[in-house]
């Protein structure tokens, strides 16, 4: 059974994330069913991104250090991401 929590903004910011993150698939999803084929839109890096930060802020706070070294590389690779898109979009323009 869950045990009651307090709504603080710690609770709402790992909720906030958990959302960004799941809904990286579905964008992933519906921009797959339009194209007709696997892609992976800008959008989903972003909201990897910010889910990702989200989660990271609150397992700090919650000093669960598990959760912390599963959230901090990920902000990286989604960065990193993002960054060679933008610098691969450049170069095409």
């Amino acid at each position: 059974m869950i045990k009651s929590f307090d709504w603080n903004i710690f609770v709402i910011i790992g909720f906030l994330g958990q959302i960004m993150f799941s809904m990286r698939f579905i964008l992933q999803w519906i921009a797959s069913e339009k194209a007709g084929q696997s892609i992976i839109p800008f959008s989903f890096w972003i909201f990897s991104l910010g889910g990702s930060l989200l989660l990271f802020l609150y397992a700090v706070y919650k000093k669960d250090p598990v959760f912390i070294l599963g959230q901090a590389p990920n902000l990286f690779i989604y960065s990193r991401n993002i960054w060679l898109i933008k610098k691969n979009k450049k170069k095409r323009e």
